[in-house]
């Protein structure tokens, strides 16, 4: 008897779309069906809307993630813990740092990296919220910076100063956390709170583009109300030791002085995508329908390294979980399709549930299903969101290790 060969599906990231398409996969297909192959560089996956609690000091590190085997399926999935370094599409492989892997079908989600829009020093300088060890080096170097203070005999009040670079969703969920615990780190260090300094600083006319104005508006004078100066149509012009050069339009940039420079303000796709040749804006492919990469009819790819135009406004959807768990379920289904020889592929159409921006402990703000919410409410919607992700991927089980259950 002839052993037909088992197709061999690769998932490249274990991000909120690869995570949520392998744990779909091992429910759609039997043993027998298929090989599916996990790759992620980390033994964990991280919830990527929690860093900022983590990099503000307000959630522990380890609360925002958990390990990526204790939600797969090993009877299912092989799980290779490695680098991407290039994908080879002429030969169907996969280059990691210490090997390689072959797949007859591809999924990549490797999300995304910073986008620092050339501005000169934000590397060198500026701290990103970008994964579990920058939100760690960030808490790390922001509490030395209150503890320094303290023991130096010459104060240095610059050295509490604490910019964000972007008013957008990340750089405002910061501000919120970082109020929340700014004053608990005063206390701590007995620092009188008003030598505490904290700016944003955003280009963009407004702060969180594209949301509805009257939430922005409460954002914003909630988060002044606790101290916050923003700096609205005001760009970064450079980085510095010393803190960061900023102008609005044509002005001559001023120096700000600040003990700690947050860049929050920006996102690309994968480096890997042009790496390794695809065609790409930004390192984000343009998608077919069915979420396949065009001229590749066995490449998926979803997430951050993914573009979808939203028709209604004709510009791109922003890479966000939701959409990134939405993809996962719709690669899923049509993988399984391809694999049963089954033509008809779903198309992905972002079914928008609503977005909710958190601006510290018990405040928010949100449109959930149409409806304006502020305060407490869309707070409790928060974590209700952030519950309901960790659910779809890990269960009840999840839920119950993870999960956010202070709601009040």
């Amino acid at each position: 008897m002839i052993k037909l060969k088992k197709p061999k599906i690769v998932i490249l990231g274990a991000g909120y779309g690869g995570l949520l398409t392998t744990v779909r996969l091992q429910k759609h297909l039997g043993v027998n069906e298929a090989d599916i192959v996990l790759v992620n560089k980390n033994s964990y996956h991280y919830e990527t809307t929690w860093l900022h609690e983590a990099s503000a000091g307000t959630l522990h590190h380890d609360k925002v993630r958990y390990n990526i085997e204790n939600v797969i399926d090993r009877n299912k999935v092989d799980f290779i813990q490695g680098s991407v370094v290039e994908i080879n599409k002429d030969e169907k492989k996969v280059i990691l740092e210490n090997g390689e892997i072959t797949y007859d079908y591809l999924v990549i989600a490797l999300g995304g990296e910073p986008e620092t829009f050339g501005i000169k020093g934000l590397k060198e300088y500026a701290f990103g919220i970008t994964n579990v060890n920058s939100s760690r080096q960030l808490r790390e170097h922001i509490e030395y910076q209150f503890a320094t203070y303290n023991m130096e005999e010459e104060k240095d009040d610059t050295r509490l100063a604490i910019v964000v670079g972007g008013a957008g969703f990340t750089g405002i969920e910061f501000l919120g956390e970082l109020t929340n615990r700014v004053p608990e780190l005063c206390r701590e260090y007995d620092i009188d709170a008003s030598k505490v300094r904290i700016i944003c600083v955003e280009a963009a006319p407004t702060a969180l583009p594209g949301f509805d104005p009257e939430l922005v508006n409460y954002a914003v004078s909630q988060l002044e109300r606790r101290g916050v100066e923003f700096l609205i149509g005001t760009a970064i012009k450079e980085a510095t030791p010393t803190g960061i050069l900023v102008a609005k339009g044509d002005e001559e940039p001023r120096e700000i002085k600040a003990g700690t420079v947050v860049w929050a303000a920006g996102v690309r796709g994968n480096s890997i995508i042009e790496k390794s040749g695809f065609e790409a804006m930004r390192g984000r492919v343009k998608v077919q329908p069915d979420l396949r990469m065009p001229g590749f009819d066995n490449v998926f790819v979803i997430g951050d390294c993914s573009l979808i135009i939203n028709e209604e406004i004709n510009r791109p959807y922003p890479p966000t979980a939701q959409i990134a768990m939405q993809q996962g379920e719709v690669v899923a289904h049509n993988l399984a399709a391809l694999i049963r020889n089954k033509p008809q592929l779903e198309t992905f159409k972002f079914d928008n549930k609503g977005t909710v921006c958190s601006l510290g402990e018990d405040d928010a703000i949100g449109v959930v299903f149409g409806k304006k919410l502020t305060g407490t409410k869309a707070s409790f919607m928060k974590k209700v969101v952030d519950n309901r992700a960790l659910y779809m991927i890990g269960g009840a089980s999840l839920v119950m290790k993870k999960g956010k259950f202070n709601f009040i």
